[in-house]
């Protein structure tokens, strides 16, 4: 009996095997700065293993799985699979073999995961973390609220435990959702800047409490030390100091467009790696807000669709805020992949929730 495979289904097993490849051989190839985190992460030097904070459970997670006692090509032999079947859970557009823009996207963001998450990586568990979300958006027994009621106990709880500022999605969107009613001439693009302004005043809320201000205590204090190192080559650094309101708000703001609009990363051309990323968020970055627009005009058609991008562009408003330098943000962004891939191919999968 032949067994006939749909050429979208035989696109992305083909496209998974490749990077498969690279992903194994990405522990023979890549520079020693790729694997900082996954050593600190499998050797404990400091002993950090615990039960709250990002480095903390994810040592205890590889422990206890045992992967961490398996060298780095097995374990890319282990994860990377597992990333490719989430993905494949979520659906396969039908023209998935077709080149086009946003295919294109998907094809390097699956080079991305073999790159940057089939080695031991927080982003892995933040990978599996966020995929419910889109889980739930798909099953027809859930309700928008019910869903949105459990994404944001999810987003909440991730804070509470494993990453603080994801617990600040919940409110960075909450309040973009109930701007977004409001009847301005571009909303798409004032409902971001309202989103930024939102990130600004929990910033300054803070600051007022404990005496620095968000980037002040992160991304700034991260790259303090690392300025004029040989890594730090795509550090984030404000051009205003953030250690007042005005310095903080300035930082919130240039941290956002570095980011998600990375034009003055240009200047890193003899970095292929950061040009190809640059290219990919900016081409990402447009076709989101382009469907964001259009969520934001058909409410009722795209509901799913909006609240997925309204937790997407919160998180990219906080990765301005607290994001170091343009390595890192490809490795977050790509930690919220199973979100981004929902979001770019919602017509496919709204048919199924008719």
């Amino acid at each position: 009996m032949s067994i006939l495979i749909k050429k979208n289904s035989a696109a992305f097993l083909l496209i998974a095997l490749a990077n498969l490849v690279i992903a194994f051989a990405g522990y023979f190839v890549l520079p020693p700065r790729f694997f900082y985190d996954s050593a600190i992460i499998i050797y404990d030097k400091l002993n950090e293993i615990g039960y709250f904070g990002s480095y903390p459970l994810t040592i205890l997670f590889y422990k206890i799985t045992g992967l961490r006692y398996l060298p780095f090509p097995v374990i890319a032999l282990v994860q990377f699979p597992i990333l490719m079947y989430v993905l494949y859970k979520i659906g396969i557009p039908d023209n998935f073999e077709k080149i086009n823009i946003k295919n294109i996207l998907i094809y390097l963001a699956i080079l991305m995961i073999a790159i940057f998450i089939s080695m031991p990586s927080k982003e892995f568990i933040t990978y599996l973390y966020v995929a419910p979300i889109v889980f739930m958006c798909k099953n027809k027994q859930f309700t928008l609220k019910k869903t949105a009621t459990l994404s944001i106990l999810l987003l909440i709880v991730f804070g509470a435990i494993y990453r603080p500022y994801f617990a600040l999605i919940p409110v960075v969107a909450g309040g973009m959702y109930l701007i977004s009613f409001v009847n301005f001439k571009n909303k798409t693009v004032t409902t971001l800047f309202y989103g930024l302004i939102i990130a600004f005043l929990l910033s300054l809320s803070y600051g007022i409490l404990k005496g620095e201000y968000f980037s002040e205590m992160s991304r700034e204090f991260v790259n303090k030390s690392r300025i004029g190192s040989a890594d730090a080559n795509s550090i984030i650094i404000s051009p205003v100091k953030p250690d007042t309101w005005y310095g903080e708000i300035v930082a919130i703001f240039y941290g956002f467009f570095t980011v998600n609009i990375p034009v003055n990363g240009l200047k890193h051309i003899l970095s292929p790696q950061i040009i190809v990323f640059i290219i990919w968020q900016l081409l990402l970055f447009y076709i989101l807000l382009v469907r964001f627009s259009k969520c934001l005009k058909e409410r009722k058609k795209y509901q799913y669709e909006l609240f997925i991008l309204l937790i997407i562009f919160s998180f990219f408003i906080l990765q301005g805020v607290f994001e170091p330098d343009l390595g890192s943000a490809i490795k977050h962004k790509i930690g919220i992949f199973p979100l981004i891939y929902f979001a770019l191919y919602y017509d496919r999968f709204r048919k199924e929730l008719q």
